[in-house]
C-alpha cells in the first residue's frame, strides 16, 4: 500500500478531534493563515526547501499538507517524498473544502 495517501477534510477533522497531536503544516501564504487556520505550522510553500530541516525528526511519521485548494499542499508533498520523507498525506480541497464541509 501506498504511505503517501491523500485524505479528505472528514478524515482530517477525525484526526483533529482525537487525543493524539498531528502533525499538520500549512503551506499557504501568512496572510492566508492569519485571515483563517486550523492551527496548523505555517511553513509556506516557496519557504519549504530552506526550512526541511526543521522536519528531518518527523522522517517517518504522518505528516499532514493543507493549503488553499490542495494544489500547494500536493506540490509540497511530492517535494518531501523527493526529499526522502515518507508518510506524507496531502489534504484534498484544501481549506476551501474544509470551510465548506466542516465549518
Amino acid at each position: 500500500m501506498n504511505n503517501n495517501y491523500d485524505i479528505t477534510v472528514q478524515d482530517l477533522q477525525k484526526l483533529l478531534d482525537g487525543e493524539t497531536k498531528i502533525n499538520l503544516i500549512d503551506v499557504r501564504n501568512p496572510d492566508e493563515y492569519e485571515e483563517d487556520n486550523i492551527n496548523a505550522e505555517l511553513i509556506p510553500l516557496g519557504d519549504l526547501p530552506d526550512r526541511i530541516n526543521e522536519l528531518e525528526d518527523r522522517k517517518g511519521q504522518d505528516i499532514y499538507i493543507h493549503c488553499r485548494s490542495g494544489a500547494r499542499s500536493d506540490r509540497a508533498k511530492q517535494y518531501l517524498i523527493a526529499n526522502g520523507f515518507e508518510n506524507v498525506h496531502n489534504v484534498l480541497g484544501g481549506m476551501m473544502a474544509y470551510r465548506d464541509n466542516i465549518k
